[in-house]
Order: C-alpha cells, then structure tokens, then sequence
C-alpha cells in the first residue's frame, strides 16, 4: 500500500511499502533533493537552508520612504561624514589662529573736544551731586538755597548750575544754555550716541529742567511770579557784604546768604524758560509723564510772559550781569518752540505775525543782526522757522512770514562768510560778531553751530546751496566756515592755544573761577580768605575740564591771567554753544540731522486755501 502527498519543497512525495531495499530508497531520496534543488528558491526558502552565518547580503537599503542602493548609501553617509569632520577641522583651525581686528579710527578732534565740553556743566553743578558728576573737587553745595531767604515762596532752589566763575544762578542765561542743548540733541542724537555722550548730555539737560520747575508753581496753569536769579554779585559803592562776587570760596564752603530774586513782569525770562522746557520735552518725548510735566510748565511761562509784559532786568542787578533789551525775540522764540512741542497752531500763528518779527527787528538788520546769543535769540527763531518751511511746506497763511525768515535767514549766512564784509576778522581768522568787544567766543560757537545746522538743513532738502546776491554758494562753504572757527577755538591760532580746557597740550591755566582755583585740602577758607587763590599767579589746582574761555580780543592777544573775566572766565551760555557746534561739527559728514523728531508733535500739515478773489466789477 502507498501514499502520496506534497513535496515541501515543491515534488510530488510517495511513501512506498516496506518491501524497497534501504539502497533503493536512499537513491529515490537523492534524486528527489536534486529535483527540487533545480528549482529557484526564494528568501524565505533560502534563510530556511543558510545558517546565520551564511545569508546572503542585501544589495539594497530600505529607508522608509525610499528603497536605495546599498553602495551609494554608503558612499553618501561617508561623504557626510567627512565633509563634518572637514568643516570642524577648519572651524578649530579659525578659532585657534589669533586675528588682527582693525582697528577702528581714532576720534576727530571735534568729538574729542565734545567729550570735554559738557564735563564742565558737571563742574557747575550746584545742590547735592549724584554719584556719577565724575569732577572729583566738587562736592554737594548751597543746599539751604530758598530756605535761607524769607522773603521768597520757593522754599527748595536746590539744584541747577552756577553760572560762571562764581556762585550766581541767573536763570535767563541758564535757560537759554539748556534750550541750545536741547536744540542739539533733537537735531543730532546719532551723532551723541556715536561719541558715547548721548546719556550724558540728556542728564545735563534735565538737571537744569528739573530745577527751572522748582522755580515756578509748574502744576498751575496761571502764576503771577517766577525766580530769577538766586545769589547776589552786586559789588557797586565798594561794598563789603559777602556775596557771590565780593568772595572768593568754594561754593562747598559758601556760608553767607543768598538772597531769591522774584519777578512779576518778565516776558523775557518767562518765555525763554518756556522754550528750554518745551524743546527739552521732546528730547525726553520717550518719558511720556516727564515730557507731558515740561509741557504743562511751558505752556504757563508762556501764557505769563503774554500776560504780564515786561523786561525782567528793569530795576535789578541782572542789568549789570545778563541785561535784556527786548522780549520780543524771545517771543517768537518761544512760540517756535512750543510749537513744535505741542503741534497746536495758536503758537505757529504768534510766531509768524508780521507784527512780533517787527517788534523783534526782524526786517531792519542792524550790526548785531544774525548773531544769535542768550540776549537775543530772533537768528536762532528764524533758522528754526526756515527748517519747517524747507521741510512741511505749511503754504497760506504763514507762507509770508516763513519766506521772510528763510530769506533773512540766507542774507546773514551770508555775512558769515569771508567773502563779506559785515563782521571784521582778527589777523588769525576769528570771526568779530560782537565787533572787536570782550568775550568774544560765545558768539562764534553760536554762528558756528547755525551755519552747520543750516547746510545740514539744506542737504536734507536736496538744495545744493543758496544765492548770496548774485553769487551761488554751495552748502559745502558753510560747513568750512564753522570748522574754521572751531578750529580757531582748539588752538589754529597765532598763539597757538586751545581755548577749551583739558583739550591739546597749551590751554589756559588760570582760570577765572572760584571752585577751580581753590584746593580741596579740607580747608575752608572764608570770604577774604580766598582771595590769596584768588590773586596767586600759580596755576589753578584743580583743572576745570571742557570748559571754553571768555576768548582773545581783537588782535588775537589773550591774558592767562586769572583776575581778568574778559579773557579767562567760562559761561553756561558759551560751553552750550561749544557742545552744540562741536556735536554738529563731529564724526561721519554722511550724518546729518534727524528730520523728524522735531516734528514729532507737529499734525500734518493741510494748507489752507488762500481767500477767493474780490468778485469783478465792470
């Protein structure tokens, strides 16, 4: 009997009787392993037959998503491999090799000397001292100021800076001092920011802002007085009563009273007040509550300075030291500056009323017309009104007067200008704005500073230059008359002596002030014991940094000498115009002004449609 069934591997299989011989079946068994051997085996019969040891290598890779071959995936996998190993090699070789960094160019001699510059309103400094003022003779000083005088309703004057070489706070030409400050921030922040003195000069700025608001109710939107002045220099008649100028002590030591001077009728002061905290306002427009404070206070000066009309020099001893001669320069000055502090109209009208620039000499020229200074500041009103023209094109109704301005502005550029012959030149090329009279540096820095302005101005509005009468002048020409002065100043002179201390190798060495001339040797010398500082002929002790001279006279001649103001004594009101014209004057000539952060406040400008025509008549 037999069975037949299935093959495993594929042939029939026949399971005979007992009776075949072993031989027999074993070369049956044979010839069905060769027969099924001759047939293709697939993997999975193979790996049945191979040991581990023995399958067979697969010729391709299986990534999921893809099936490649075997030998690029190798190849691939190795090239990655060392192309990483290449590209870390290179990274350790570039780290490891030391490099020459290049170095950047040293600083020009403008922001150097601006470094300098606006150290010395950390030495005027006057109330208690932060711990940065970095002058290391000074120390907290007048802190009874206001207390001391029974007089006065300001209790607490602490603060702001003394004027010059004494101890004086007179706040017309301090006022003026911040607002040109503040002017040149908001025109060149950049270039603050490039000299590392950006904070710096925002800290000098609020400093003397937060004193002006002690110096008024600043929360009232109407007050009848303000502070003018706290200290007393009135030496008149020979007398002996201690005071600012009769003593000669470290303001650290001061002891006499300081009397308050208050004013009630003061256009003057009032407004230019109102325009160094409106123009400070928008240096600090990124303080929101700090910027609306000095708003609120400009608005009110100004609004005083309308209401109680008069000059606040009449009658006091600042006619002496900073007389006023008109408000009305002041006037547009101020409005120009709330103007742009505030956008509202009402101030760009005042501005531009034909009958405040005649009030103010606008259209009848005159020796000192164009020299811009803390007694008159109708050159600078009218280079800021030319900037709004040049750029907003405001149109009817103010297009008139803004002409007038812009071309005023062009005719004393013009007399800037060595081709003219409206202000004489010493022998060594300083400009004489204030015609051959004592301290003549302040005015320059001014000049100097609107003239750069000016042509940054102009090459912001894409005008190549302006006409002098028949002769075209590039902007170019401008820029080389500010830097000629300026250089004058840091020592291209005959004598060849920088008039900004600390600055160069030949600077004045006796200065004409108090703090700087006495030694911090914990003694305190008393009014008359001073005056042994004050009458020696050594060299001042301690070195009254960045602050700029009264200047030489007119034939560039120049007294180191410490008893004479006239050649040696510094100003707020100068070093401000110092700062502003170097900060103009410095770094990249690509840098120009900052167009529109004045404008900042300012609404756009829709004009208005000039009135029709009177209808025909036959």
């Amino acid at each position: 009997m037999s069975m037949y069934g299935r093959d495993p591997w594929g042939g029939p299989l026949e399971i005979a009787a007992d009776s075949a011989t072993d031989d027999e079946r074993s070369r049956n068994l044979q010839d069905y392993d060769r027969a099924a051997l001759s047939r293709p085996l697939d993997e999975t019969q193979q790996s049945w037959l191979l040991g581990p040891g023995e399958q067979k290598k697969k010729k391709y890779v299986d990534l999921g998503c893809v099936i490649v071959s075997r030998k690029i995936f190798l190849w691939t996998v190795g090239t990655i491999l060392a192309a990483g190993f290449l590209a870390g090699f290179i990274t350790l070789i570039v780290k490891t090799v030391p490099r020459h960094h290049h170095r950047p160019p040293p600083p020009d001699n403008y922001t150097l000397a601006l470094n300098k510059a606006l150290m010395f309103f950390n030495a005027q400094r006057s109330g208690k001292l932060p711990k940065h003022n970095n002058v290391s003779w000074r120390g907290n000083s007048c802190l009874n100021d206001g207390k001391s005088d029974s007089s006065t309703l300001f209790k607490d004057l602490t603060g702001g800076y003394y004027d010059a070489g004494d101890a004086i706070k007179f706040n017309f030409p301090q006022s003026f001092a911040m607002t040109m400050l503040s002017w040149s921030v908001i025109e060149y922040s950049a270039k603050y920011e490039a000299a590392g003195e950006l904070n710096h000069v925002k800290d000098v700025i609020k400093w003397g802002t937060d004193y002006f608001l002690k110096t008024f109710n600043h929360t009232a939107d109407s007050i009848d007085r303000i502070v003018a002045q706290v200290g007393k220099g009135d030496t008149s008649g020979d007398s002996t009563e201690p005071n600012d100028h009769y003593c000669w002590m470290r303001p650290e030591d001061i002891d006499y009273e300081r009397p308050v001077t208050e004013c009630q009728s003061c256009s003057d002061l009032a407004a230019e007040m109102a325009a160094a905290l409106a123009s400070a306002s928008i240096v600090f427009k990124d303080n929101k509550a700090y910027s609306q404070k000095l708003v609120h206070g400009a608005k009110t000066l100004f609004k005083f300075s309308r209401d109680q009309r008069g000059r606040y020099s009449v009658g006091t001893e600042a006619a002496t030291f900073y007389n006023s001669t008109s408000y009305w320069d002041e006037y547009v000055w101020g409005a120009t500056w709330l103007y742009y502090a505030t956008g509202n109209n009402s101030y760009l009208q005042l501005a531009t009323t034909p009958g405040l620039a005649k009030h103010a000499g606008a259209f009848w020229g005159g020796p000192f017309y164009g020299v811009l200074s803390w007694e008159n500041k109708l050159a600078g009103a009218q280079v800021l009104l030319s900037r709004f023209r040049l750029f907003l094109s405001p149109g009817y109704p103010y297009e008139e007067t803004l002409r007038t301005f812009h071309n005023q502005t062009s005719i004393f550029m013009c007399s800037f200008l060595p081709y003219y012959n409206s202000f004489n030149r010493t022998r060594g090329g300083m400009i004489q704005l204030n015609h051959g009279g004592p301290q003549p540096l302040q005015y320059v820095v001014n000049a100097a500073f609107l003239a750069t302005v000016f042509s940054d101005y102009m090459k912001a509005a894409d005008t190549p230059g302006w006409y002098c009468g028949p002769h075209f002048y590039s902007v170019d020409v401008l820029r080389e008359f500010a830097q000629t002065q300026m250089n004058y100043i840091l020592g291209k002179n005959p004598r060849k002596m920088s008039y900004v201390v600390g600055f160069g190798n030949h600077y004045p060495k006796h200065v004409h002030h108090r703090g700087a001339s006495i030694p911090k040797n914990k003694v305190k010398y008393n009014c008359k014991g001073g005056w042994k500082w004050r009458d020696t002929s050594k060299p001042n002790p301690n070195t009254i940094v960045g602050a700029m001279v009264a200047g030489p006279d007119k034939h560039d001649g120049f007294h180191d000498v410490r008893s004479n103001y006239n050649y040696t004594e510094p100003t707020l009101a100068g070093n401000a115009g110092l700062v502003a014209a170097l900060v103009a004057l410095s770094g990249d000539t690509s840098v120009g002004i900052d167009k529109n952060t004045m404008f900042s406040a300012v609404p756009p400008m829709f004009p208005t449609p000039p009135p029709p025509p009177a209808p025909w008549r036959p």
